[in-house]
């Protein structure tokens, strides 16, 4: 079974070759990337990066300042959007795909569609977001089905709570946004004010809440303790449940939740297997509390949440040599049980890109990043369109500034894109040779991760203990471990130092005890990073020795006959 490897792009900006741009430029300025521009080629070269999923962000309508009025969608307020294009996590149709994302706005979910064909026919999965906590102060529906009630319509606007009411109120108060510089006669108002995606429960959210938003109600009274309304079913549930139907009824194979946590267990534990009934696919949690881990995959049937507060925070520390990489084996060490349903990555749209001055300024101690957070167990793991490429988010997009991350907020292109995709040819001839050799060498480990059986399903040993104090091995520059399946044994060790480093990894008797293999027994040596074969054996009696180039790794399968 091939191990789950995630692309996740955003579709705004992945086929947008526009340049030079505009800060704070207007679609007609800087353009926007369109669902067919991931073409059978360009969904063929990504799947040459060992993805078995893509996850297309942004995909469901959202509020933006782009007038789409003429196909009778409503135009937005833009007091309440973030960004000329528009934050995606703003949904303004559960029923709708982005108009931006169209090349003609009437046919837009036809176009939708025909990607999701043309992924599958590229032999890979979509994953799209669920955004189920929040949605925009403006949200409507006009792509709904006539039997559904939009969100809000039958709401009883005089009570803070009410159970199947959608959203929370704040009666006798309006909405006072004192920060946003309004447009004249179409300033925003809102009466009753409802409350703020972020669980901010004043009638005046600040400029770092997500004021964009209204929280959704699941049932729970915040106001009054807490209490929870959730029988019988609150109409939130089953609206929510009708909208991820209908997505999964698209062809759509999995849902990245988005601030799942912040919706309760018990939604997740009724919905989740309603869908799943029907329809074969996966869903993601943003969850950022280990404290509910258990929790959310136990009784909200998730199968995968982010390892973010975690092996991420750890990684990061050790890329930018803020932290030993011995530091590393407590991550999994917290998981035991749990640790299949975790999703490893290196950047997401939250998070800021590796070469930014703001993370590691350079790419390439994403390599020995990646090949732990890829190979260490047998749980998805994910990159960001560009990481491949060495992007360095370093842009001053608009509302986005210069922050080390690619904005989801402005209409803008990414160089590194451009250049790979290079008008349609994705010959990389535009790329730099260090760009063209990072890909290369990101393509190698994601496509170990996913074929290799003994990374899918093999057993984890760490070697960290067996090493500490050994003179020929830095545990707090160098991370080390075995992986074992049937015959085959991996030896995976990786530097993290900016200079090369010569190696002795000591392997301890239980090593060959716990995962079953003969201690001096030869066997095939094959280097997964260069294909070079020879025959080795592994042996308490002898560290085996290593030399390992600046920022890299060694990935060595060792095959015995039996």
């Amino acid at each position: 079974m091939d191990k789950m490897v995630i692309y996740q792009v955003f579709p705004r900006w992945f086929g947008n070759l526009k340049y030079p741009l505009v800060k704070n430029g207007s679609i007609t300025q800087n353009g926007v990337g369109k669902f067919s521009a991931f073409t059978s080629t360009a969904l063929a070269k990504i799947k040459e990066l060992g993805i078995t999923h893509i996850w297309y962000t942004g995909v469901i309508e959202h509020a933006t300042q782009t007038d789409y009025s003429v196909y009778n969608i409503r135009q937005d307020n833009p007091d309440v959007v973030k960004g000329k294009a528009g934050s995606p996590y703003a949904i303004k149709d559960y029923y709708d795909v982005d108009p931006d994302l169209a090349d003609k706005v009437q046919n837009r979910m036809k176009e939708f569609e025909k990607l999701v064909k043309r992924t599958h026919d590229a032999g890979m999965k979509v994953i799209i977001d669920f955004v189920p906590n929040h949605v925009a102060r403006e949200y409507y529906s006009d792509a709904r089905a006539s039997y559904v009630d939009d969100l809000g319509q039958h709401d009883d606007t005089t009570k803070a709570f009410a159970p199947n009411n959608n959203f929370y109120y704040i009666p006798g108060c309006p909405l006072h946004l004192s920060f946003v510089d309004s447009y004249g006669d179409f300033h925003y108002s809102e009466f009753p004010a409802r409350v703020t995606g972020n669980d901010c429960f004043t009638p005046a959210p600040g400029k770092n809440d997500w004021y964009e938003t209204i929280k959704l109600n699941y049932g729970v009274d915040y106001v009054n303790g807490c209490i929870c309304h959730f029988d019988p079913i609150p109409d939130t549930w089953n609206k929510m449940l009708d909208i991820l139907l209908y997505w999964a009824g698209k062809g759509v194979d999995g849902f990245r939740c988005d601030m799942a946590e912040m919706v309760s267990v018990e939604f997740w534990n009724w919905v989740i297997p309603k869908v799943k009934e029907k329809h074969d696919v996966c869903f993601i949690a943003e969850v950022y509390n280990p404290g509910e881990y258990r929790n959310y995959i136990f009784n909200g049937h998730f199968d995968y949440l982010y390892d973010k507060v975690g092996l991420y925070d750890t990684v990061r520390q050790v890329m930018c040599d803020q932290a030993p990489a011995n530091n590393i084996s407590g991550c999994w060490q917290v998981l035991e049980g749990i640790q299949s349903h975790m999703l490893n990555f290196l950047e997401n749209h939250d998070e800021q890109r590796i070469a930014s001055y703001f993370f590691a300024s350079d790419p390439r101690p994403g390599i020995p990043g990646m090949i732990v957070s890829a190979l260490m167990n047998t749980n998805p793991v994910m990159i960001y369109s560009g990481q491949e490429l060495g992007e360095p988010g370093m842009d001053e997009e608009g509302f986005s500034g210069r922050d080390g991350r690619t904005t989801i907020f402005d209409y803008w292109s990414v160089e590194t894109l451009r250049n790979w995709i290079n008008d349609g040819t994705f010959d990389g001839a535009k790329l730099t040779s260090e760009q063209r050799v990072l890909r290369e060498k990101y393509a190698k480990i994601l496509n170990i991760a996913k074929t290799e059986p003994v990374v899918s399903l093999g057993a984890f040993y760490n070697l960290m203990y067996a090493n500490t104090g050994n003179p020929y091995f830095n545990t707090h520059r160098q991370y080390v471990f075995m992986r074992k399946y049937q015959k085959d044994v991996l030896l995976v060790v990786v530097n993290f130092d900016r200079s090369e480093q010569k190696v002795r990894v000591k392997i301890p008797s239980d090593a060959f005890v716990t995962l079953g293999f003969n201690d001096n027994k030869p066997a095939v040596m094959t280097d997964l990073l260069t294909g070079e074969s020879t025959i080795s054996t592994l042996t308490t009696a002898c560290p085996y020795q290593l030399t390992l180039p600046a920022y890299s790794g060694r990935i060595l399968k060792f095959t015995y006959s039996k």
